[in-house]
């Protein structure tokens, strides 16, 4: 949910950013390779540098400066996650939110935008100290009708309108989610439905918030699982004693809708967590959940952000049908196919230079940040 003291940044991005022109406010959509955060060395005054590894051999390095409590959390700043590249950080002496693009490896760090959300307001029986994830309903905050969800921990989910937050005009739109298998999970936004969605745990149900119209009464799916893989004993018995998280996923090249199910377990006298196994469901509009293990080529990306797909074949190096999985300690890839799992567990010395490329990689992509 949040950087630990100490760790450096590892992220994801994804697709196309909207970026300032170095001259002025004007913006251009730029398309970045993947990369990855492979370093982070001091730079002045309560700033770090910021240096950029790409899946592409031959493409050149970048560094970048950004602020170093955005990388190395303090009693102060909590950073969360991010949406479309905006990093959301919670400022705890103050009780709000802040949107930040200084992570963004395209956008200006001579002229970061930073966005102060209202205070946030606590609903009775309610906590908003430990966020779940934020999502945001289009890729920049700043247009008129983006709307901004916060997940916490527990029944609540807020949103605001940060175009407002511009003219001080903005407040938070408080929900109590009553079904508590929606209180530990992470919410999404469906372009294709234009609402924010939720996974309940265990995965029998989605919710549907449709907060762009103020809707404050969900849609409820219910989910009916079909062609499921047979295991065997081994692999029942593995599955049972781990712990499972669910995740939404949107397709937006192909439209599609995927719920995948991560087993996870503790290792190393519980300091660490290892992926055992991922099952990824196909979600039809009618609550049908169809195992797959053919995603054709779109590549999934779990972290503690918001997860996304995208088409390998528009990025080199990264493979398709297979779903890369970033956590504080832990680095997986599960081939789809025929359900390998390889990756790496450590801490946060782990080092992506150190590990096999053409079997590992710990990717980012333009406009989707997972900020652990």
């Amino acid at each position: 949910m949040s950087l630990l003291l100490g760790y450096s940044p590892k992220l994801f991005i994804r697709k196309p950013v909207l970026v300032r022109a170095s001259g002025g406010g004007s913006s251009s959509m730029v398309q970045t390779p993947p990369c990855f955060i492979h370093g982070a060395d001091p730079c002045g005054a309560d700033h770090v540098l910021l240096e950029y590894a790409y899946s592409m051999k031959n493409h050149p390095r970048l560094r970048k400066k950004a602020p170093e409590q955005l990388v190395y959390n303090d009693a102060e700043v909590t950073t969360i996650g991010s949406s479309h590249g905006w990093v959301a950080s919670l400022m705890h002496g103050v009780g709000t939110l802040r949107l930040h693009d200084d992570l963004n490896p395209v956008a200006s760090d001579a002229n970061p935008k930073r966005i102060s959300l209202p205070p946030l307001v606590t609903v009775p029986h309610c906590q908003t100290q430990i966020v779940t994830n934020v999502s945001l309903s289009s890729p920049s905050p700043e247009d008129e009708d983006c709307v901004v969800a916060v997940k916490f921990l527990g029944p609540q989910l807020s949103y605001c309108r940060p175009s407002s937050a511009l003219g001080s005009k903005s407040k938070w739109f408080n929900i109590r989610i009553a079904n508590p298998s929606f209180f530990s999970s992470r919410v999404m936004f469906s372009e294709k439905l234009n609402m924010f969605r939720i996974p309940g745990a265990g995965g029998q149900l989605i919710g549907s918030w449709d907060l762009c119209k103020d809707q404050h009464t969900p849609e409820i799916l219910v989910l009916r699982y079909r062609n499921l893989p047979e295991l065997s004993e081994a692999e029942r018995e593995v599955m049972d004693t781990c712990f499972t998280t669910e995740h939404l996923v949107e397709s937006q090249s192909t439209g599609e809708t995927f719920l995948v199910k991560c087993f996870r377990k503790s290792v190393n006298g519980g300091t660490s967590w290892e992926t055992k196994a991922v099952m990824v469901f196909r979600v039809l509009p009618l609550g049908n959940a169809l195992y797959t293990r053919h995603l054709g080529d779109l590549t999934i990306f779990i972290s503690k952000s918001e997860a996304f797909c995208v088409r390998a074949s528009s990025f080199p190096d990264v493979r398709p049908n297979e779903v890369y999985i970033l956590e504080d300690t832990e680095i997986a890839f599960f081939r789809l196919a025929d359900s390998d799992i390889s990756g790496e567990l450590g801490n946060d010395d782990l080092d992506l230079a150190d590990l096999d490329l053409e079997k590992m990689f710990e990717f980012l992509s333009s406009d989707e940040f997972a900020v652990i």
